[in-house]
C-alpha cells in the first residue's frame, strides 16, 4: 500500500511541474498564426517554442496543397534566441499551406505537429 502511494505522489508531482521543467519544446506562437487567413504572402515562417531547441535535430518545412515544399530547408534558431526557430520562404501564391514542425529540445525531447494558414486571391 505504501508504495502505490509514493508512486501516486509521484506522478502528481510530475504533473504539477511546469512544461518547462519537463523539457518538451512546445508552441509558444506561430508567425503566420495557425488558421491565418493572410491578404499579403508572409516571407518566413517563425515558431517560437518553450524550451531552447536543439536545431540539428529539429526540422520545420511549409508544404502547398500539392506537397511542394514552400520552404527555403534552412530552418534555424535564432543566434539570440534558441527558441525562437524560423524558415524562410519561396514566394507564395494564393492557397493554403500546411506548416510542419519536428522539436528537439536541448534536453534531447522530441515533439512534433502541424497547422495551417492561407494566403487570400
Amino acid at each position: 500500500m505504501k508504495a502505490t502511494s509514493g508512486l501516486s505522489l509521484a506522478a502528481c508531482l510530475l504533473l504539477a511541474l511546469p512544461a518547462g521543467a519537463r523539457a518538451h519544446a512546445l508552441p509558444q506562437s506561430e508567425s503566420p498564426a495557425a488558421g491565418a487567413d493572410l491578404a499579403q504572402p508572409p516571407g518566413e515562417v517563425v515558431i517560437t517554442f518553450s524550451e531552447p531547441l536543439e536545431p540539428r535535430f529539429s526540422s520545420l518545412q511549409v508544404l502547398d496543397s500539392a506537397g511542394v515544399r514552400m520552404d527555403t530547408g534552412a530552418a534555424h534558431t535564432a543566434p539570440d534566441d534558441g527558441k525562437r526557430y524560423s524558415t524562410t520562404l519561396k514566394p507564395l501564391p494564393p492557397g493554403t499551406y500546411k506548416v510542419i514542425w519536428h522539436a528537439t529540445s536541448v534536453a534531447t525531447h522530441k515533439t512534433e505537429g502541424s497547422y495551417s494558414f492561407s494566403v487570400a486571391q
